[in-house]
């Protein structure tokens, strides 16, 4: 029997958030090692539990796994998330043992016949430094809809002594804000996805923090939510119309890590607001793309993506 006829899909179990989360560490720190880069998560697999919490907290039962029935191991795993107007696909990773041998093709098609049947679009945020994934989901009819610098800034213990105008039209978000952000993502990216962003804003974990920026009027043209966790340090996702709302958001969210260094996306075409970026200190560290399979309507303001739960 060859490996390909061992693998058999099926649904995450409880049983194993464990072995998943292994599989996340292990295969995504072997990519970057490779790559002559270092770790990329720290401190065992429990710091990648979290994502499969966020997925289950959010869609439970959303995670396909390929399992070799001659051993019983997890040879990859794939996070998906059924929203509104598109299917995200999440994090997805196949274990180095098992690189080659058609695994994430085989979660992949999974994952694109579902969307298919919910007549809906799959969405999904990919390294333009990994051109095995690239080509994967270009190979599956994903097209690249816009590109993102990953930039990372070290925030001093005392927070960023800066200033910009709209700053103090910044605001911690609250649950009655969730409508309102819902439709200026429908008007910005022609996506819906009200669940998560309740549930950044009710914040059980205690990790996520969400600001939004309002008009003089008191309506929302920008937020943005960030994470705090040992697995991930980042800004996103974030809404706006323009860099007028973008630029006092990431300061405000950047000021949330005092000590840290986060992540975020931002658009590449968006000169002004890279360019202040660099100002302030921030540095690239890689590119990713917005890749869509199926309808696409181009932004209208910025969107700002991050890698779970995703969407780009």
């Amino acid at each position: 029997m060859n490996v390909n006829e061992q693998v058999k899909l099926r649904a995450m179990t409880s049983a194993d958030i464990a072995e998943v989360a292994d599989l996340i560490y292990v295969s995504t720190n072997y990519w970057y090692e490779a790559q002559g880069k270092g770790a990329i998560f720290r401190g065992g697999p429990e710091a990648t539990e979290w994502v499969c919490k966020i997925y289950e907290d959010l869609d439970p039962g959303r995670c396909v796994v390929a399992e070799n029935t001659r051993n019983g191991r997890l040879m990859g795993s794939c996070f998906y998330h059924p929203r509104p107007t598109h299917v995200s696909l999440g994090i997805m990773n196949v274990h180095p043992n098992y690189f080659g041998y058609g695994v994430a093709g085989r979660l992949l098609k999974f994952i694109t016949d579902f969307s298919e049947a919910e007549g809906k679009p799959t969405r999904l945020v990919s390294s333009a430094h990994n051109l095995d994934s690239f080509s994967l989901y270009t190979r599956a009819g994903f097209i690249p809809r816009a590109a993102y610098q990953d930039m990372f800034l070290k925030v001093p213990e005392t927070g960023l002594d800066l200033s910009v105008p709209g700053l103090d039209r910044v605001r911690p978000a609250v649950a009655a804000d969730v409508d309102a952000m819902t439709e200026l993502e429908a008007e910005v990216a022609g996506i819906r996805r009200p669940d998560d962003y309740r549930y950044f804003i009710e914040n059980k974990d205690r990790i996520w923090h969400v600001s939004v920026h309002e008009t003089s009027a008191g309506e929302i043209d920008g937020f943005l939510v960030s994470v705090a966790h040992p697995g991930s340090n980042m800004l996103g996702p974030g809404i706006m119309r323009s860099e007028e709302q973008t630029l006092p958001l990431i300061l405000s969210e950047l000021n949330q890590h005092k000590g840290r260094c986060p992540v975020f996306l931002v658009p590449v075409d968006n000169e002004p607001l890279v360019q202040t970026l660099y100002r302030w200190g921030a540095r690239n560290c890689e590119i990713h793309f917005c890749q869509v399979r199926g309808d696409f309507r181009p932004f209208q303001g910025i969107s700002m993506p991050t890698f779970a739960p995703e969407t780009g």
